[in-house]
């Protein structure tokens, strides 16, 4: 049952990476998603947030492809829920498949370019029809692949899981397993900053110091400590009303004049 219900939702993720929702595939949903099919909820939270910091400034720019978030994300659920490997060994290990993910949709997209003189041919003749045709095509040959994927991903997790554990207690190997750790755990800071390196303007630096202050501020305060996170929204989300408003009233003046001198 385990088997098929991972299938299924592996289909639908690859399927929402590049239609439908275009968010239950993020690791923050689909982690616990499969966390909930292997058993394992509260396993699937901790390793969908912490992938997520990893993944969230990996984004497709035209025709490149980021290492996949689906495929990582299922192969670091396995190892932490079927080989019982600690969160950061199972993410370090699932970077390699977050890889060959990424190499399946580029095969996939190789592969079903062919498809497109159909899509060209159908548009010629005014047929929605057989463009909807092509599609549907693609999104299930992606989702297909990437479910045999997952089906193999966790047959053989599950098999690697004693010889992985044996790996990781070896007095001679152990370090391997313990640097995938280390790098599972820098992971996360190395997203983040992939996304801070887009995102952030000059102008921002201000907010984001002022958001660690707030965190160390709150974190410390045994009253507040538990919701530490949800406070430091609150303030994001008021700065971001009050630079909203504040714009919308610019523009608006800018907007209205009476005379042709603008006064």
């Amino acid at each position: 049952m385990q088997i098929v219900l991972l299938a299924i939702v592996t289909f639908i993720f690859a399927i929402d990476q590049f239609s439908l929702t275009e968010l239950l595939y993020r690791p923050i949903i689909a982690c616990p998603i499969i966390g909930a099919i292997l058993g394992d909820v509260k396993t699937g939270l901790v390793v969908g947030g912490t992938y997520e910091l990893m993944m969230v400034g990996n984004m497709p720019v035209g025709g490149a492809q980021p290492p996949n978030a689906v495929l990582g994300g299922i192969v670091a659920m396995i190892f932490a829920v079927k080989s019982q490997l600690d969160v950061d060994t199972a993410l370090g290990l699932a970077v390699v498949f977050s890889i060959f993910g990424q190499y399946a949709v580029t095969l996939t997209f190789t592969i079903t370019s062919g498809l497109m003189s159909k899509a060209d041919e159908a548009a010629d003749k005014a047929d929605p029809a057989g463009i909807t045709k092509v599609n549907l095509i693609a999104m299930c040959f992606l989702g297909v692949l990437f479910a045999i994927l997952a089906v193999v991903a966790y047959v053989g997790g599950e098999a690697a899981g004693t010889a992985l554990n044996n790996f990781s207690n070896s007095r001679y190997f152990s370090f391997v397993m313990g640097g995938l750790g280390a790098a599972g755990g820098m992971m996360r800071y190395t997203g983040f900053a992939v996304l801070l390196k887009i995102m952030l303007a000059d102008d921002m630096w201000g907010i984001y110091l002022a958001g660690f202050a707030a965190a160390a501020l709150f974190g410390n305060v045994e009253a507040t400590s538990g919701a530490t996170l949800i406070l430091v929204a609150f303030i994001g989300v008021a700065i971001a009303l009050y630079d909203y408003n504040t714009n919308v009233k610019i523009k608006n003046l800018q907007n209205a004049g009476g005379d042709e001198d603008g006064i």
